[in-house]
Parts: structure tokens; C-alpha cells; sequence
């Protein structure tokens, strides 16, 4: 199966309709199994992960909020207006369950969610989780702290069984806060021959955060599978071309292919 892990850049700008046209042509192009959104939309009545199971096919979505980073107060325009940033996860086989996490937070009011989902595959069911972290360098202890609690998570697995995390950690495997990661995942992405030089926040994306000097140039994206999972990793690989002249959003997509029960 394929699986996606992809900060979409909520409803900043530029032109957010235009790049969500964009992440769907990319999405229907590279067809994968599972996806896991980050700084993904929410409304009363609609999310940006169902709406993209709509689009790639009537496929099942699961949505939860809030996330980081905080909704800028007030809106930066109209469409901003009483939309939550949040974690989504769109999957082909039925989410048979939906558990909301709070990661610890001690310098915001609000704490992020990870959302961890039970996928009902025909062969062999998984859990999925899907969070994004803190990334302010000045909030360093929050930072390892959700790490930890998202290590975690990845530990609880049951002996045997696959659980994946699909998460923007705003670090790469060199930094501090990624080693909680590393002692209870695999990193999919050298598991799958991806290029040890690949970045998925990049400055030669014209709107990319360069004050995000933590992670900036750094592949900050990531796949992990719970040790132990029987998981065989065929391909990693990220998406770094535009859509005509408009990259879908400041992150590229990781892409992932698996086998189960190898």
C-alpha cells in the first residue's frame, strides 16, 4: 500500500484555493492508500480531509483539531473566519475508531492533538496516527516533551502489529527531539533508499517560513512504523515540483510504499 504524510498549509496564503486544486492533482496522481494532513482545515460542517476523500473517490476521512500552528487572530481574510487548524487522515478501507491524544503543552493556551485511527484492512487491520509538533526554537521543552508523548503512542502498539506515524515533527533525524522517535519507529524513509538529501521544508519554495531557521532545508516530515511491525518498506520518495507555476503548499508530500506481514 501507499501511504502520504503532507503539511497542506491550512488556508494561508498564497492563493489557497488554487494550491488545494493543486495538492488534489497531486493526491489523484500519486493514488495512495492512506493520507495523513497536516495543518488541514475544519468547519462546522466540512473538513479539508473529507473533502479530499469526496474528490479522490468517496473514500472513508477522519478529522480533528486543533493543531498548530495557532489561526491567526484576527483572520487574514474572510475565508480564515471560524476555521479550525487541525490533523486529518483520509484512508481507502474503513477508520474503524478515532482517538483523540492532547500533546503537552506548557507555553500555549491551547494543546495540539494527535489523532490516532484504527484502519480496517482486509488483510491485516493497523493503527495510524497523525500529528504535527511544536516548531518555535524558543519552546524547545514543549517540542520533546510531544515527542515523547508521540513515542509513546508508538510503543503502545500491540506485539506484532503495524502502527504508523504520519507527522510533521518539525526536526529532522540529527535533532534532539527526534530521538524519542527513533527508539520506539522505524524511519520508513531509510528503510525505503530515500535520498539522504531530500528536504521537505525547502527555501526554494518562493513562500517557505525562512524565518524557520530550526527547519528550514531539513526533511521534517515523516513515515515511522512501531518496531517489530513485520512492515517491508519497497520505496520513500517526496514530490518537489510545482503544479504548473504553483507549489501546492511550503511542504512536499513524503511518499511511502509498504508491504504488510513480511
Amino acid at each position: 500500500m501507499r501511504l502520504v504524510t503532507w503539511n497542506v498549509l491550512w488556508r494561508f496564503e498564497p492563493e489557497w484555493r488554487a494550491r488545494e486544486r493543486a495538492i488534489l492533482t497531486t493526491l489523484e496522481r500519486l493514488a495512495p492508500d492512506v493520507i495523513g494532513l497536516q495543518e488541514c482545515w475544519g468547519t462546522a460542517d466540512q473538513s479539508q480531509a473529507h473533502l479530499f476523500a469526496e474528490r479522490l473517490g468517496g473514500v472513508h476521512a477522519a478529522f480533528l483539531g486543533p493543531s498548530l500552528p495557532p489561526v491567526p487572530q484576527p483572520p487574514e481574510h474572510p475565508d480564515q473566519a471560524g476555521v479550525l487548524m487541525g490533523v486529518g487522515l483520509v484512508s481507502r478501507w474503513p477508520i474503524r475508531s478515532v482517538r483523540r491524544h492532547d500533546l503537552p503543552v506548557s507555553h500555549r493556551q491551547i494543546a495540539p492533538v494527535a489523532l490516532e485511527a484504527r484502519i480496517e484492512h482486509p488483510e491485516e487491520p493497523f493503527d495510524v496516527i497523525v500529528a504535527a509538533t511544536e516548531w518555535e526554537p524558543e519552546f524547545a521543552d514543549d517540542h520533546l516533551a510531544q515527542t515523547r508523548r508521540l513515542a509513546e503512542l508508538l510503543d503502545a502498539a500491540a506485539a506484532g502489529e503495524p502502527r504508523f506515524l504520519l507527522a510533521d515533527l518539525n526536526c529532522d533525524r540529527t535533532q534532539a527531539e527526534f530521538a524519542p522517535i527513533a527508539a520506539a519507529a522505524d524511519d520508513t524513509w531509510e528503510l525505503g533508499g530515500g535520498d539522504a538529501d531530500a528536504v521537505t521544508l525547502s527555501s526554494e519554495v518562493p513562500f517557505a517560513p525562512l524565518e524557520a531557521t530550526k527547519e528550514i532545508d531539513r526533511r521534517v516530515d515523516h513515515i515511522l512504523v512501531s518496531h517489530g511491525s513485520g512492515v517491508a518498506v519497497e520505496s520513500a520518495f517526496t514530490v518537489d515540483a510545482p503544479v504548473g507555476d504553483l507549489f501546492p503548499s511550503d511542504h512536499f508530500p513524503v511518499v511511502v510504499d509498504v508491504r504488510l506481514g513480511s
